[in-house]
């Protein structure tokens, strides 16, 4: 059956937003101990004066306008005032480094850059130099960007005719290995992505609300998120400190969330730290309770005993869960990577419908989707409204029943930017995109992630193994903050987990042990290693044989993106983990 999409593009969602919700607020900043939003009537009229102000610098259909910057209210004024003069909207993270910024800039060719602050503008500015393209550097948080914004409404520019299929968005991927690629996504990419998501999701008109801590500056916040709320009506709470991510969340009280599974297992472990720290006896009846109320989510009657358990754990733990995520969380949409099932029949007991989705940015993070009445916890939903999933099962000896996720539909992106052998190499002779994810599809239909095809591995005895699985797992664990999982033609596997150390300590503390010398003696206390040792067991059980974890390497110290461990989007950097560690793992194995 065809789909037609609400939105042929993201500038007639917003127009038809303005027009039905004018006195609506859109995005809200916390300044003055209060949010303070604007309505889409105001949010309008910002982005005509961008839309005039970029047009007197000189920008035209087909330009590149690049960001840097973190969410925030400018940001998204931006972005709308470039997609609707037909210019190109180049989005970076303000945390990447200068390297970053030269290659992109360079690549992309954009004219104007819009900073975050003076301090990024003056970075800009000294390699303005090697960047023959960049006319112009403005800064936020400078006079430049109001006076932008006065010439704008002083010489109004009517919104351009847009071509739903040219140029909307390049977003660069930070890659784990060589320089980022520039991926093209047209009009009609973020306009189908945002209706296919709007047709699926339980979303009402009846002022919808979240706190938007996802980084626009990726596909998945910068389009699903916003565009889906804006379809709806709804308003953005916009968190621009994520360590005070759970005080805003109190404090905007969201009816709805937009998160990465990592947001929800910080959730999960956390719960598990509470009940830990517990007597064991407390301990016993807390699970009890949780395990009850995912009974009764799946329509199982409970014994006498399990309900006494779940009213107490109603009481002592989910209750108080569900008030720091401002309790009126109704629904939460999770997409980037597979939940983990524990975690999300944990969701289920808060009473949060989880939905998973699949996408990348190579496909606008459109693919998959769940609905209230089609879910499977532990899938990522059936293919989108227009949108076809099918599997490669020549690529990988991994599974019978896997192969490499392939993608179809008005989702896809264009290509890579200037980079047309790698845009040959990522689709098949028939058009579908080579998402680099493995996964098997059962039979109801639903898609299952089970691991990446460039990070599958084989043991010396043949067997294959997906680390990436089996390191989310591990991460649940109250005492694991990251895991690294090796075993590249070798008899077995090894990992890195880096120790979540206050959780540790305390875990020292309860038992009667520990060192002052600091975290590094701790990690060597045998008593330390045997809980790791029952960890790793515990969470690696329900893995076949030949990937369990013979041995480890304990760590104190995170992989970050500051110590180039992580890309901009949390995703390891394998080569670089490896080559801090292989002295460590290869001693492993004697």
């Amino acid at each position: 059956m065809t789909y037609t999409p609400r939105f042929s593009n993201i500038i007639s969602l917003l127009s038809s937003a303005i027009q039905r919700f004018p006195n609506r607020p859109v995005f809200g900043t916390r300044r003055n101990h209060g949010w303070h939003y604007i309505t889409y009537a105001e949010f309008g009229a910002l982005v005509a004066a961008m839309r005039g102000g970029l047009t007197n610098l000189g920008v035209g259909r087909g330009d590149r306008v690049a960001v840097i910057s973190d969410n925030r209210v400018e940001w998204a004024v931006g972005s709308f005032g470039t997609l609707s003069m037909g210019a190109v909207y180049v989005p970076m993270y303000q945390a990447q480094k200068d390297g970053d910024f030269r290659y992109i800039l360079r690549d992309s060719g954009a004219k104007v850059v819009l900073c975050a602050n003076r301090e990024i503008a003056a970075r800009i500015e000294r390699l303005k130099s090697e960047l023959p393209e960049l006319q112009h550097v403005i800064a936020f948080e400078g006079p430049e960007y109001e006076a932008l914004l006065e010439q704008g409404r002083k010489q109004p520019v009517p919104q351009a005719n847009i071509d739903d299929q040219s140029l909307a968005f390049l977003i660069y991927t930070s890659g784990t290995t060589g320089d980022p690629k520039g991926v093209e996504l047209t009009h009609l990419n973020l306009g189908f992505t945002a209706s296919s998501i709007i047709e699926i999701a339980p979303l009402t008109e009846n002022m919808e609300l979240t706190v938007s801590f996802l980084p626009w500056a990726h596909v998945f916040g910068g389009c699903v998120e916003v565009g889906v709320l804006m379809g709806y009506g709804g308003a953005l709470a916009i968190c621009e400190n994520t360590d005070r991510l759970l005080d805003y969340l109190a404090e905007v009280k969201p009816t709805a969330l937009f998160a990465v599974p990592r947001i929800w297992n910080r959730v999960y472990e956390n719960v598990n730290k509470q009940i830990d720290a517990r007597p064991a006896p407390i301990q016993k009846l807390l699970r009890t309770g949780l395990a009850a109320r995912a009974k009764e989510n799946h329509g199982e009657a409970l014994s006498l005993l399990e309900r006494a358990a779940l009213l107490v754990t109603n009481k002592l733990l989910i209750t108080k869960v569900k008030q720091r995520l401002g309790g009126r969380v109704r629904f939460a949409v999770s997409g980037a990577a597979a939940l983990a099932p524990e975690v999300g029949e944990f969701i289920d007991t808060l009473g949060i419908v989880v939905l998973e989705g699949y996408g990348l940015t190579e496909s606008t993070a459109g693919g998959t989707g769940s609905t209230p009445k089609e879910r499977k916890i532990g899938s990522v939903g059936k293919p989108l409204p227009g949108m076809r999933v099918e599997l490669d099962k020549n690529v990988t000896s991994a599974g019978p029943d896997e192969g490499e996720i392939i993608l179809y539909g008005p989702c896809i992106m264009r290509g890579y930017h200037n980079q047309p052998e790698q845009t040959r190499a990522s689709f098949t002779a028939d058009g579908g995109l080579r998402t680099g994810d493995l996964g098997k599809i059962d039979q109801d239909g639903f898609l299952i992630i089970t691991g990446r095809v460039k990070e599958l591995y084989k043991l010396s005895n043949g067997k294959y193994v997906a680390p990436s699985a089996l390191e989310e797992k591990l991460q649940l664990s109250p005492y694991i903050a990251q895991a690294f999982v090796y075993g590249s033609d070798r008899p077995h596997n090894t990992a890195v987990i880096v120790a979540d150390v206050p959780s540790v300590e305390a875990y020292c503390t309860r038992h009667g042990f520990g060192v002052s010398e600091g975290p590094a003696a701790l990690l060597k206390l045998p008593q330390v290693r045997e809980l790791f040792r029952q960890e790793i067991d515990r969470y690696s059980r329900d893995f076949k044989g030949y990937e369990q974890i013979r041995e480890f390497v304990l760590d104190a110290e995170p992989f970050t993106t500051q110590n180039d461990m992580l890309t901009q989007t949390l995703k390891l950097k394998r080569r670089n983990v490896m080559g801090k560690y292989k002295s460590e793992l290869g001693s492993l194995y004697g």
